[in-house]
């Protein structure tokens, strides 16, 4: 399979030959190991040969042939493996250089907004290191870099004795990246200028850049969404300079079909000349922009973020989203955001209907067993002040058990259609509390089509060992044993 008419091969592999040796006896070299895994996966991917090629003899004190520059005339795409060798190499860097060369004259270097160059990290360079050319280019890191001890530790390619996920995931990043771009080949000029960047129902999201601590979240989401056929931006590295940062940000929305934003516990980094953090100026661009519909997600748990400017932000976006509805504030988890995320980019386009104010239009499921609902008074006129409309479980007649079925329904249906389920759990037993827990995790099998907006236990008194050991990753869990203060509803 060639990517187009002109090309007698799809990628070429540019490589320092050290970055190639065995570790050990017996093993293979990992440029070789990545070559052979990219194919396949490139194959299975598209359904067809793909051709890969790789200089496999030429050393660093070789001649710079003429039949290899022939060679990379004719080939689609790069791929080059960063190394602290490869940027020390005359020869590879000669490589890059022939291949931007030889791509101007064939019609360009760049498709649509997206170069033909591929950068792996094998390793961590500093950014300011790496060739001109791919410098701002967003690369595929195969490692994990410790900043605080400066060191980088690279993701095994080994398979025994159990694979490294995170080696497997970068190389299905980089595969669906070359498949888009060989397809944007075989149907389009190869030429600078406007090119559709997603596939025919694809649609462009602004995925903004996170802080470190939700980065492994981003690229789940990203992995999905380009899986789907949509185009993810920012597909560049961000300046750190205010006035480009801006600008850039904003070409990137222009372009964009939806807004997601993942905050964590982190402000992030402020750039030169700005009084927000890059994480904030994204959400406040985004926000400006007329229209664009904004996805914010909050992991499930974080109560108290690590610093107060973070704390007022992520206030400031459940404030906004009671009365905005373009904005949408999700505290999920995320294979919910996910799901929350593609049916927003499936629906038809329809004007957003806004709620009038305060939490108004939003419907809160206060699930509690019979012992409590006297002591839930409190916490449902609270949420009722708010503007939220309270929904209580039936308490059946005990004497009456056909009323126990009609219960079970009305409490499901509630589950289905509520916005939030708050389960308060004061003396309640345990099983009640792992009944109520376990058909949170059923929702979607009972037919739930979107994500809550916000699920939380809400654990009151009488303190007990076992209400101290509560832990949850999918729900929020709060304790109160004293008396209700508003206060203690907050993150939820």
């Amino acid at each position: 399979m060639r990517a187009k008419p002109g090309f007698e091969e799809d990628i070429f592999i540019s490589y320092a030959h050290i970055d190639n040796l065995p570790l050990d006896n017996g093993l293979k070299g990992w440029v070789e190991t990545f070559h052979e895994r990219l194919k396949i996966r490139l194959m299975q991917l598209m359904g067809e040969e793909v051709k890969i090629w790789r200089d496999r003899k030429l050393q660093g004190n070789d001649v710079f042939e003429e039949t290899l520059t022939g060679r990379i005339a004719n080939v689609a795409l790069l791929v080059s493996v960063l190394s602290p060798r490869y940027l020390k190499s005359e020869w590879c860097i000669r490589e890059i250089d022939e291949f931007c060369k030889q791509a101007a004259l064939s019609g360009g270097l760049q498709v649509g907004d997206k170069l033909r160059v591929f950068k792996v990290l094998k390793t961590h360079v500093p950014p300011q290191e790496h060739p001109p050319v791919i410098q701002g280019l967003l690369g595929y890191e195969f490692y994990e870099y410790d900043s605080d001890r400066g060191r980088a530790r690279e993701f095994r390619p080994e398979v025994a004795p159990s694979p490294d996920i995170r080696y497997w995931e970068k190389l299905d990043d980089l595969a669906y990246d070359i498949k888009h771009l060989i397809e944007s080949l075989k149907t389009s000029a190869v030429a600078p200028g406007p090119l559709a960047q997603a596939a025919p129902d694809g649609k462009t999201v602004y995925l903004a850049e996170t802080t470190s601590d939700l980065r492994d979240e981003r690229e789940r989401v990203k992995r999905e969404l380009q899986q789907h056929g949509h185009n993810i931006l920012p597909d560049r590295e961000l300046p750190l300079v205010g006035d480009s940062l801006k600008a850039t940000i904003r070409e990137f929305l222009d372009r964009s079909d939806l807004s997601v934003h993942l905050m964590g516990a982190r402000y992030g980094v402020i750039p030169e000349g700005e009084s927000r953090s890059v994480v904030h100026l994204q959400s406040a661009l985004a926000a400006e922009r007329g229209g664009l519909r904004q996805i914010i997600w909050i992991p499930p748990g974080l109560e108290t973020p690590e610093d107060q400017a973070q704390q007022r932000l992520l206030d400031s976006f459940r404030l906004e989203s009671n009365g905005h509805g373009l904005v949408d504030v999700l505290q999920t988890r995320l294979e919910e955001l996910k799901t929350f995320i593609q049916d927003n980019l499936n629906a038809k386009s329809k004007p957003a209907s806004a709620a009038p104010g305060g939490g108004q239009g939003r419907s809160v499921y206060l699930v509690c067993d019979r012992q409590d609902i006297e002591a839930t008074q409190p916490v449902a006129d609270h949420l009722f002040a708010l503007g939220m409309n309270v929904i209580l479980p039936l308490m059946t007649d005990p004497a009456a058990p056909n009323d126990e079925a009609l219960a079970l329904q009305d409490h499901k249906d509630n589950l289905l259609e509520c916005d939030a389920v708050l389960i308060y759990y004061g003396r309640a037993s345990e099983i009640w509390l792992r009944m109520k827990q376990r058909e949170m995790q059923k929702l979607v099998g009972y037919g739930r089509t979107k994500p809550l907006l916000a699920k939380a236990l809400y654990v009151s008194g009488p303190r007990t060992d076992a209400k101290e050991r509560l832990r949850d990753h999918e729900t929020l869990i709060i304790k109160n044993y004293d008396a209700f203060s508003p206060e203690s509803l907050r993150p939820f």
